[in-house]
């Protein structure tokens, strides 16, 4: 079975570095095979005898955290899972740039009371949830979002976000390994 891991903050404008060779052995000593880094901010796609588990995240996490001194989050997915969420993005056709379309990953359900913003309050931006997934289209560019930091910290502490670019490279990948 195929998965995919995804790393919160490491390689991302000079913090946190994380060489490839120790992000793929630290999925390796967590029981995961044939195991490719895809460009440098914590993607990776493996593969597995079942399910990717919570105890294997934490494995990944406590062995980033021996090698390379890093407190990294860690969302694992299942390739069928991580389609799904890729597929179900309500914002593909309000983009046009791959660059400002975000999908951040979630490794557990939304919190009960969580709430997009109204659309008003944040325009020209555009923020829909999804099944354990938040859409943001930041036309101006994801570093000028209006989206309120709270609003982030109500998610709870494991999510990372991707651009729609990144997404497709990954999916490209399971393609090519499928």
């Amino acid at each position: 079975m195929l998965g995919v891991g995804l790393i919160r903050g490491i390689n991302v404008g000079g913090n946190a570095r994380v060489a490839k060779a120790d992000l793929a052995a630290a999925f390796e000593a967590a029981g995961f095979e044939d195991v490719v880094t895809l460009l440098q901010s914590g993607n990776v796609v493996f593969r597995s005898s079942g399910a990717p588990t919570a105890e294997q995240a934490q494995a990944v996490a406590a062995a980033l955290a021996q090698s390379s001194a890093v407190d990294a989050g860690v969302v694992l997915l299942a390739e069928e899972r991580f389609r799904r969420i890729a597929a179900d993005n309500p914002l593909l056709d309000v983009s046009d740039d791959d660059s400002r379309l975000v999908v951040t990953f979630l490794d557990h359900d939304l919190p009960d009371g969580v709430r997009a913003p109204d659309d008003a309050e944040l325009a020209p931006e555009v923020v829909r949830l999804g099944d354990r997934a938040v859409y943001q289209w930041s036309p101006l560019g994801v570093s000028k979002s209006v989206l309120p930091a709270a609003f982030w910290r109500s998610l709870g502490p494991v999510a990372t976000g991707r651009n729609q670019r990144t997404v497709a490279r990954i999916l490209a990948e399971l393609d090519r390994r499928g």
